[in-house]
């Protein structure tokens, strides 16, 4: 009895752990992961306050209490990215190319994925079409960037177009890091992929 009762806890505890892991996937062919799902290897802290960002069954998960966008070590130029998010009901974040800002993340009317920082009536700015899962549900971003030109797909839909980035107007810089962005809101992320171009 008492080792069918050790075998169910087992069994049980696997299944805990594999329900944890859903949704945690590999790089696709060509991506190399920017996020590792163990600790913050290739990340800094803008203002290097990391205890703000815990790592939790593969989630990076800002708590929401402090510190500054997390920044990749590395510069980057031109690359696709692919980056899963969740955010909670009035949540707000985004994600800085280049180390410019940036492709927005929010619960908003107007839905996340637009250049929120290019001039007002700007292709790009809003995005095309709200695609954004209810808060507290993961939604997965995919971003070209090339040159000056950003294209933004949410959730499988394109929310944005080939949109000139012009963060504050300016043209974006030739390289920079990738932020993601926080606003005091606790957010979570996984599957950070990126291929350079």
């Amino acid at each position: 009895m008492k080792l069918r009762i050790a075998s169910l806890a087992l069994a049980l505890g696997a299944v805990c752990w594999a329900y944890a892991q859903e949704g945690i996937r590999q790089p696709p062919p060509g991506f190399t992961a920017l996020f590792n799902g163990k600790d913050l290897t290739g990340w800094r802290d803008a203002d290097k306050q990391t205890q703000f960002w815990k790592v939790e069954d593969g989630v990076l998960h800002y708590v929401g209490k402090g510190g500054a966008n997390l920044v990749t070590e590395k510069n980057y130029r031109d690359f696709e990215l692919y980056v899963d998010w969740k955010i909670e009901k009035g949540g707000d974040s985004g994600i800085y190319l280049r180390g410019a800002p940036q492709v927005q993340i929010w619960d908003n009317k107007e839905g996340s994925g637009g250049l929120w920082n290019n001039p007002q009536g700007s292709p790009g700015k809003v995005p095309l079409v709200v695609a954004d899962n209810q808060p507290g549900q993961w939604n997965t971003f995919h971003i070209i960037m090339k040159g000056d030109r950003v294209t933004v797909y949410l959730n499988g839909k394109k929310v944005v177009d080939n949109a000139v980035f012009q963060p504050g107007g300016k043209p974006p810089p030739s390289e920079g890091p990738i932020h993601l962005q926080i606003h005091g809101s606790p957010l979570w992320f996984r599957n950070i992929f990126i291929k350079e171009l």
